[in-house]
C-alpha cells in the first residue's frame, strides 16, 4: 500500500501546528533584527495573528486571512513600509532561522523559503537600505 501524497504544501509541512510554530519562532527573531525589527510594532501579537492566518492560506490551507480581512493584497498592505532588497533578504533570513529553530526538514525548509521569496521580493518598494 502506498502513502497518499498530501494535497497541499500546507498539509505537507504539517498544517496548523507547524504554521503556528513557524510564526511563534519567527517574530522574536524579527524583533531582534536591526534591518527590519524597527518596522514592526512593539505589540507583535496582532501581527503574529495575521501572519498565521495569511501563511495558512498562502500554503494551501483554509482561507482564514481572506475570511477575516478580505483579499490579501499584500503588496498594497506593505506599501507604507520602506521595503528594500536588503530588508527582503533580512525577512527571509529571519524565516530561515525560525525554520531551523523549529527543526524543519531541509527539503521542506527549502520549499517554504522558495515559496516565500517571490512575495518577499515583490514587496520591495524602495531602493537602498
Amino acid at each position: 500500500m502506498t502513502e497518499r501524497p498530501p494535497e497541499s504544501l500546507y498539509e505537507w509541512i504539517g498544517g496548523e501546528e507547524t504554521i503556528r510554530k513557524m510564526v511563534e519562532a519567527f517574530y522574536p527573531i524579527v524583533q531582534q533584527n536591526p534591518q527590519i525589527g524597527p518596522l514592526f510594532p512593539e505589540d507583535i501579537e496582532p501581527v503574529q495573528d495575521k501572519q498565521f492566518l495569511f501563511l495558512t492560506q498562502f500554503f494551501g490551507g483554509p482561507p482564514l486571512y481572506s475570511n477575516a480581512y478580505g483579499h490579501p493584497m499584500m503588496r498594497a498592505r506593505h506599501l507604507p513600509f520602506p521595503i528594500t532588497k536588503e530588508r527582503a533578504d533580512a525577512w527571509l533570513g529571519c524565516m530561515k532561522q525560525a525554520l531551523e529553530q523549529i527543526g524543519m526538514e531541509d527539503k521542506k525548509k527549502k520549499m517554504i523559503l522558495e515559496r516565500l521569496s517571490a512575495p518577499a521580493y515583490h514587496f520591495i518598494n524602495r531602493d537602498g537600505s
